[in-house]
């Protein structure tokens, strides 16, 4: 495989195609030829290159008809066609195929190789898409939600360790969403059929944490009415999860440690150790390793709790996520509050959400998804439905600039948004003037479907120049 990518050159014309590999063979691309509509359909068939090139006018079956072949194989096919006819009406009836692109005889070869690369470059966009989607769709299945290249990451990890039986500690900001991942590996691994029981070390008072997860027997100490089986014990063959893993007193510590070196506990008023079969999922906020060097936390437990480490990242750092995280919380709420808000975000929304550094991470954008989805007063997510902070942050910070926890400029990110509306609004304008006011046919010179086409232009409320 040539690593520019792979070109198949169908032409009836001996001549073109010797011309057509001699150049593209020349600029690093893998070339293979057909002589006629039929056998560049079979050689589609095995296997799907980057870039057809297609003769219009061939005998037997004609390049249109072999394009409309070809796209029933592969509907996602970059197929650009070469015609000595290039009339206006050729061109469009290409285009509203589904064609990449159209060159004429006689071309020029800078011609023909920049259409190739753009076109290849489309092809790798799609199959990115594609891999994305799949990621996604994945991610879905967990109950996470994350496109960006940290979060894929961390996807991948949870693939690979999800199956074993090392411990795992999380560690992350508050609102990242610690225990939603330690879920997502307990729901992939083999204990999936068992229990998975959380604790929030920080919630229950250290007199009563041993008890919580180690049990008790009857009149083991005052108020213990009658025996009480622990969460390891209930949890046997699944999976604990100790969030706030670095609150737990010193006493708990070495208890804990001996569940993971010996897999077995002694609960309160018993003299008989019990074995279980548990994983051990932790979590925390606060940075553990420091913890160890002032003396607070158990160096040994550190280390057998990380053995495998997965650092959650702010969302600050993830602002591609924040779109697909945003549409997911308000389909959510609009099924729990009967509501049809739209969950199509136009880009001053976004631009806000986006330009925002979310100090409560994912949580705090959940609830500001659901109170937008709540007091929405129409069928879409406005700016006034965001809270002062988001929509007017120079006003909550009390400053006409303020600055983010990157050093970033929240006031100048948003006009950045503003300048990319405006690019975006003058391409697609002069889009439809080429196309003639034609929707369908400037969405294919932009490289969007239809759908998201209109979609911007009510949005952006775009008008033809008369």
């Amino acid at each position: 495989m040539a690593k520019k990518g792979s070109v198949l050159v169908v032409d009836d014309e001996e001549i073109m195609r010797d011309v057509l590999e001699t150049l593209l063979s020349a600029e690093g691309y893998r070339v293979d030829l057909a002589k006629t509509g039929e056998e560049g359909l079979e050689a589609y068939g095995r296997r799907a290159y980057d870039v057809v090139l297609l003769d219009v006018s061939m005998p037997g079956m004609g390049g249109l008809r072999a394009l409309e072949e070809i796209q029933k194989t592969d509907a996602e096919a970059v197929v650009v066609m070469i015609t000595a006819y290039a009339t206006f009406d050729t061109a469009v009836a290409a285009w509203e195929r589904g064609a990449f692109g159209c060159i004429r005889k006689p071309f020029k070869n800078e011609q023909v190789t920049a259409t190739i690369a753009a076109g290849v470059k489309r092809r790798r966009k799609e199959e990115e898409r594609q891999t994305l989607r799949r990621a996604m769709g994945r991610s879905v299945n967990r109950g996470i939600i994350g496109r960006s290249e940290k979060m894929q990451a961390i996807f991948q990890l949870v693939d690979q360790v999800a199956p074993a039986r090392s411990t795992v500690l999380i560690t992350g900001e508050s609102g990242t969403g610690k225990e939603i991942l330690a879920r997502a590996i307990h729901d992939q691994s083999q204990r999936a059929a068992k229990a998975f029981m959380p604790v929030n070390s920080s919630n229950i008072p250290s007199e009563l944490l041993e008890s919580e997860l180690f049990g008790h027997t009857r009149g083991a100490f005052t108020g213990a009415v009658a025996a009480k089986k622990g969460l390891f014990e209930v949890a046997d063959g699944g999976s604990v999860f100790l969030d706030e893993i670095g609150n737990i007193p010193p006493e708990t510590q070495a208890k804990l440690l001996r569940v993971i070196q010996e897999r077995e506990f002694t609960p309160l008023g018993d003299t008989t150790a019990r074995r279980v079969d548990v994983r051990i999922i932790a979590a925390t906020n606060i940075d553990l390793k420091e913890a160890v060097r002032q003396g607070t936390f158990r160096e040994d437990l550190y280390y057998r709790l990380a053995v495998v480490p997965i650092e959650l990242p702010p969302l600050r750092e993830r602002r591609e996520d924040i779109l697909p995280l945003a549409q997911h919380f308000i389909r959510k709420y609009n099924e729990e509050n009967a509501r049809h808000i739209s969950d199509q975000l136009a880009p001053d929304v976004l631009a806000l959400l986006e330009a925002y550094t979310w100090p409560g991470n994912v949580r705090e954008l959940e609830n500001v998804m659901e109170r937008a989805v709540v007091i929405a007063p129409t069928d879409e997510v406005n700016c006034q439905c965001l809270p002062t902070e988001i929509c007017e942050p120079q006003k909550s910070l009390g400053a006409s600039t303020s600055a983010g926890a990157e050093g970033v400029d929240i006031g100048r990110g948003i006009d950045f948004y503003d300048e990319v509306r405006r690019f975006e609004v003058d391409l697609i304008r002069r889009a439809l003037e080429q196309t003639g006011g034609h929707q369908s046919r400037a969405a294919r010179l932009l490289g969007m479907n239809a759908t998201t086409l209109n979609s911007k232009i009510k949005t952006y409320n775009i008008q033809l120049r008369s």
